[in-house]
């Protein structure tokens, strides 16, 4: 056993139970108020009817009348995180941060990793008021589907071997990387559970849907997996994203938004010493057509002003022909070197790209 994942149970929700601890043991969702909000997260009690992540907050209203929904708060959520994970790095050398609210580490080399990892999780609900869930595997893969199976405080080690018979039954959507529609198809194959697809010959999986994809499918049926903990992963973009409670037509609207998201965006590069070179804006339309328009710029840049210029002028060049449902503004190409002069906004030959995106 050298992998372990800590995921920190209803993350979002226990933040705000350590504010409001007399809505301990009631349905609670996190979510916003507009007509086109999403649920961030539900407590366990919201859980048992239904309610879950990235569910329309109407919905979730519906399904749990009495629910208790709080508003998020972000910036909250983001230094809690860091609290946890300076916590799980003063115990584990090598650790893979993947989320606010995630992680794996590299057990290896460590006295007794299941007597380390109950100290872990120990201090951080001690100090944090979080508990979290913990998966030992001999791979990521392993590790991530044993964090999930007995939450909330699930404490699950398994083999590969143990993986394959405790999940044999499971449809192939419990493996990460193994979506709806994949899964969709495996079982219009006849494949509809881990144990079928890890038994199917590779050569009808590479035939179906394709080399690379063919032969992962029937590996990760079988956790088996390679994968090694590494680094965080690099930030190359940032991005500040609009979905409008309505539909937006009025060009004057857009502008001010877009203007507000850069601005933001920007504030953020700046803290974290970042500056890009790419600088885009995403549209999607209120028939869902997703439009994005990028400019690269002669000099890594930050400065709000050459960033709100660049992206107003994209918007403006695309000049949207139908309401705006969601708008946002990017910039790639990151770099946390020493900052520069903006430098004049000139694009550089065979950088500027316009792709529009049917989805």
């Amino acid at each position: 056993m050298s992998t372990a994942h800590v995921d920190c149970d209803a993350f979002y929700v226990s933040i705000e139970l350590r504010r409001h601890p007399e809505l301990r043991g009631k349905p609670v969702v996190v979510a916003g108020s507009g007509p086109r909000a999403v649920v961030t997260t539900a407590s366990y009690e919201a859980r048992r009817y239904g309610v879950g992540s990235a569910m329309p907050a109407a919905r979730a209203r519906r399904l749990c009348p009495d629910a208790i929904v709080l508003p998020p708060d972000f910036a909250t959520y983001r230094e809690v995180s860091r609290q946890v994970m300076d916590i799980v790095r003063a115990h584990v050398e090598r650790v893979e941060v993947v989320g606010l609210d995630e992680a794996y580490l590299d057990l290896t080399g460590l006295y007794s990793p299941r007597a380390a990892m109950r100290r872990l999780i120990t201090e951080i609900r001690q100090a944090t008021e979080i508990v979290c869930s913990v998966g030992i595997g001999p791979n990521k893969l392993v590790a991530k589907v044993a964090s999930d199976a007995e939450k909330p405080a699930g404490f699950v080690v398994l083999t590969r071997e143990q993986a394959c018979a405790r999940f044999a039954q499971a449809s192939p959507r419990l493996v990460p990387g193994i979506g709806s529609k994949t899964a969709a198809r495996l079982a219009g194959l006849g494949l509809s559970t881990l144990a079928a697809l890890g038994a199917a010959p590779e050569q009808a999986l590479v035939e179906r849907f394709g080399p690379n994809l063919g032969r992962e499918l029937g590996r990760r049926a079988r956790f088996e997996h390679d994968g090694e903990i590494g680094a965080e992963r690099k930030v190359v973009s940032e991005s500040r994203e609009r979905t409008f409670d309505y539909d937006v037509h009025d060009p004057a609207r857009l502008r001010e938004s877009l203007t507000t998201m850069a601005a933001e965006l920007c504030a953020s590069l700046l803290a974290h010493e970042r500056r890009g070179r790419t600088i885009g804006i995403k549209v999607r339309l209120d028939d869902f057509t997703t439009v994005t328009r990028a400019q690269t710029v002669a000099t890594p840049t930050s400065d709000v002003e050459q960033v709100t210029a660049v992206a107003l002028r994209l918007l403006e060049e695309y000049a949207p022909p139908r309401p705006v449902r969601l708008l946002g503004v990017r910039v790639a190409g990151l770099t946390s070197s020493a900052p520069a002069s903006p430098g004049p906004d000139v694009p550089q030959p065979g950088h500027l790209d316009q792709l529009l995106l049917q989805v």
